[in-house]
């Protein structure tokens, strides 16, 4: 037996989780020039970062010989005043996606299950399964999330229920008052992760309070992000607001450092900085309008999104994901999610859209 043969079995088991193909990496493989490159493949900020943030990261820049507060003091009570929890239901991820790491370290084993849906969020059963637990996956409704069927999935050996509003990559989405009333019919021992990683992009008439939950539900767990509409993706900062407890048992799991100088620094100016949020979801919803109108126009099919990404079904994702990027425009293919014939294309700025829809038609024209 070879070394990786020592690993266990669920370990060996584990498909890594694809990123979005990079803009050097196709520059590369193309011999195109990088810069013109359009990349709407990974649900970024095309505004960047807040003014404010590049300004706290060139501060941060000169302490950065010292580690990073350990507790992220500063960042946890800017959270706190914009959250109104206190910092010690807070918990900071390199990444919203630590925070899910830690989530299944600290309450997933062997012989556990974990509850989720189909189309959704691939770290859900990544993180599962690295810890051996086995993850149930129930079919979607309309490619989101069946709250119903979800609810009847749950047996005694579910520890966690995972449920991503909006949905990642479909961009589909479920009221407050039906995640509420899902929440609350669920076992109390069983800990519901409410992913919120697109909540800023929410209109006026989606909005619901989830925060206001935690009181009633010390088994909800609420994770959001700095990398969307905050545009700190490359600084990878995420948190998680839940019961004191909860948050106890994640801290003790959680590595020391886990979110880096710059990164704790940029997300404190991020939060404050408002208007440019405000900016980056209006820009967002002019651009999708602009996307979807050019659909409709193709013909195409596309799922209603609330996020900054929408999905749409081109036949062939595979082929058609080849053709944009032989044009220099970077998609994602979703045939890992089970959905082959789609493509999740991100928001981005208006030329950057007109170049991806422009580089649609020459290829769906081709084949």
């Amino acid at each position: 037996m070879g070394i990786a043969d020592q690993a266990p079995p669920y370990v060996r088991g584990i498909s890594p989780y694809q990123p979005g193909k990079p803009i050097s990496e196709l520059a590369r493989e193309m011999g195109f020039d990088a810069a013109a490159i359009v990349k709407l493949a990974s649900n970024e900020n095309p505004l960047g970062m807040s003014p404010q943030a590049k300004s706290a990261i060139s501060r941060a820049a000169l302490d950065a010989a010292r580690y990073p507060d350990g507790n992220g003091f500063a960042l946890k009570a800017a959270l706190s005043a914009f959250t109104g929890v206190q910092p010690g239901q807070i918990v900071l991820g390199n990444g919203s996606n630590d925070v899910l790491e830690l989530v299944a370290r600290a309450f997933l084993k062997a012989g556990d299950e974990a509850v989720m849906s189909a189309h959704a969020f691939a770290v859900y059963p990544l993180a599962t399964l690295a810890v051996g637990a086995t993850p149930v996956q129930v079919p979607a409704l309309e490619f989101g999330h069946d709250l119903a069927a979800m609810a009847a999935a749950v047996t005694p050996r579910t520890r966690v229920v995972f449920v991503a509003n909006p949905n990642n990559p479909t961009g589909t989405f479920v009221s407050g008052a039906q995640l509420e009333a899902f929440i609350g019919a669920l076992p109390g021992d069983v800990l519901v992760v409410l992913d919120e990683a697109y909540t800023e992009y929410l209109g006026e008439a989606d909005r619901y309070d989830s925060i206001a939950w935690l009181d009633r539900f010390p088994n909800l767990l609420i994770c959001r992000t700095f990398s969307k509409a905050y545009g700190l993706a490359g600084l990878r900062v995420g948190y998680g607001l839940g019961s004191g407890a909860v948050i106890d048992l994640l801290n003790r799991v959680r590595q020391p450092f886990n979110v880096n100088a710059l990164a704790l620094a940029a997300a404190t100016a991020a939060l404050a900085d408002r208007e440019f949020v405000a900016r980056s979801a209006q820009l967002n919803q002019r651009g999708m309008v602009q996307l979807t109108t050019a659909f409709a126009e193709m013909g195409l099919r596309w799922i209603p999104s609330r996020g900054n990404f929408v999905t749409v079904e081109v036949d062939d994702g595979a082929a058609v994901n080849a053709g944009l990027l032989r044009r220099g425009v970077i998609v994602r293919p979703i045939a890992g999610y089970g959905m082959p014939e789609w493509l999740r294309v991100s928001i981005g700025l208006p030329e950057e859209n007109a170049r991806f829809i422009d580089a649609l038609r020459r290829v769906l024209a081709d084949a």
